[in-house]
């Protein structure tokens, strides 16, 4: 398994999350999850909000990270506004 973690400094504008979320919903072999950031063990959380993007194999994430749609996504979290990182994780199952 495969994930694309985002990780957004500030909670993005609702209504302008919403646009984004039709981007996201279209990228290929992907499941888009999202959500605030609500806490941490201790003080603070880093961030505020909180997405993914899950594809079952590393073959279904180099094709859906290479599709138009995922690149589109990128552009557009960039011209929200608001600071983020992304990190790509491959998971191992016990």
């Amino acid at each position: 398994m495969v994930r694309v973690v985002v990780l957004y400094d500030e909670a993005p504008d609702p209504q302008r999350y919403e646009q984004h979320l039709e981007l996201c919903k279209a990228v290929p072999g992907a499941t888009f999850r999202h959500g605030p950031v609500f806490g941490a063990p201790m003080g603070e959380p880093k961030h505020r909000y909180y997405a993914e993007f899950e594809w079952p194999d590393l073959e279904s994430f180099k094709a859906g990270a290479a599709s138009p749609e995922f690149a589109a996504s990128g552009k557009d979290a960039m011209e929200m506004g608001v600071a983020f990182n992304v990190e790509f994780a491959r998971l191992a199952e016990l």
